[in-house]
């Protein structure tokens, strides 16, 4: 087998984990109606369990960055895997609130504190150094694609059942098939050693925990970690347009389904072109970094400067564009870690302290969206579409400060 099938093989493994993992801690998103009528659910219930899984996710990041710098990601991924179809078993047998409430915070911990540190740092050791954005690119295009297999294939099975009950136990089962195949996928495509098959060989420091002071002392952690922030903001986002089109251009349901469809699925393959032009045009993850986060701050304003006379097909095309360059960029937003000043030996904990504020979005953003609309009723889309701008502002910075920092290094090499 040749070095670039693979390299091919990881990538793909790393890419059906990553979407098989996060089905049900995000069940909601595609069976919202079937899972509370099952389980005889509120709908503030519903947001509870996200909620205590965002929560755990988010104060456990910095623990599973530590972790994976301790041990192997091949072992931690397996774990996770393996966990996680437990836990989607015992879920589909039980379908209890209390219960559930139970197994979201196991998701957290294992999804989050010991699969997502483990999978961003193998992800960049996969391929040659100089294709790190293009390695990223490939992952969430895979997972984007991966990740409609399995939910078409839940939501086909879920109608196989006799009742309701019946056909989202299928759809459970589907969804745990999938994460314990993607386990024995990264047992044979990735190297035992815990390092992908294609990595570069270099050799990596031990990890100390007293390198940990260091990690949070150096600024870079916290670009690093800013940056994640307001690409994560900006990806989840972009289901705000969906309603914007309903409310404010007055598209039907229907269109404005599919849009939304093109935005959150078919974008997602745009990521792989993402990560080849910042290493083969603009050679850099940092300068790629400058021109998307610009990019989407100036359609973004140009979205509130459609006036109300334009065709509904124009407006909705034309909100297309920030969401393709923000799917572009949300897939390559972790390649950047390899233009940074961080020690290898650390770069887990880096990244597991960087998580944890790279998904704070989730616990504020939604319910600051729901209120300016609640509040202001359509005006509210200006004052999301303003705060989005402004993040793609604070984005292009952090490009902007990685680029000169580099520039300067090289400089002075």
């Amino acid at each position: 087998m040749n070095k670039k099938l693979k390299t091919a093989l990881t990538i793909f493994s790393l890419g059906v984990g990553g979407s098989a993992i996060y089905i049900l801690p995000y069940i909601k998103y595609v069976f919202y109606e079937q899972q509370m009528e099952v389980m005889n659910m509120t709908n503030a219930q519903s947001g509870m369990l996200l909620s205590a899984f965002a929560i755990t996710a988010v104060i456990l990041f910095p623990l599973g960055g530590i972790i994976s710098d301790k041990i192997a990601s091949k072992k931690l991924m397996i774990f996770s895997l393996i966990a996680t179809t437990i836990l989607t078993i015992v879920y589909a047998m039980t379908l209890e609130f209390k219960t559930a409430l139970i197994i979201w915070v196991g998701l957290a911990i294992t999804t989050g504190t010991t699969w997502w540190p483990s999978l961003i740092k193998a992800v960049g050791k996969t391929g040659d150094p100089e294709d790190s954005g293009k390695m990223y690119g490939i992952y969430y295009a895979c997972n984007g694609l991966v990740g409609s297999i399995i939910n078409s294939l839940a939501l086909w099975f879920s109608t196989k059942g006799e009742t309701t009950r019946q056909g989202f136990v299928y759809a459970m089962i589907v969804t745990a098939a999938f994460t314990a195949i993607a386990a024995v996928m990264i047992f044979v495509f990735y190297n035992e050693d815990g390092k992908a098959v294609a990595s570069s060989g270099e050799e990596e420091s031990k990890f100390k925990f007293s390198d940990v002071g260091g990690v949070i002392k150096n600024p870079f952690t916290w670009i690093l970690g800013l940056s994640v922030f307001v690409s994560f903001s900006l990806y989840s986002s972009t289901s705000y347009f969906n309603p914007y089109l309903i409310d404010v251009v007055g598209v039907s349901t229907e269109s404005s389904g599919i849009y939304s469809i093109i935005r959150s699925y078919l974008f997602m393959l745009l990521a792989p072109f993402g990560g080849w032009v910042c290493d083969r045009v603009l050679k850099t993850t940092a300068r790629g970094f400058m021109v998307m986060f610009a990019l989407i701050g100036l359609f973004t304003f140009g979205v509130m400067l459609i006036p109300s006379s334009v065709s509904t097909t124009f407006a909705s095309i034309y909100t297309l564009l920030p969401a393709a360059v923000t799917m572009t960029l949300y897939g390559i937003s972790w390649s950047i870690q390899r233009e940074l000043k961080i020690p290898a030996a650390v770069m887990g904990t880096a990244i597991g302290i960087s998580s944890c504020i790279g998904w704070l979005p989730d616990l504020f953003m939604h319910t600051m969206f729901g209120h300016w609309l609640d509040i202001y009723g359509n005006t509210g889309y200006r004052f999301i579409f303003s705060y989005l701008i402004v993040l793609s502002i604070i984005g292009f910075l952090c490009g902007f400060v990685v680029q000169r920092s580099n520039s300067k290094r090289k400089a002075e090499e």
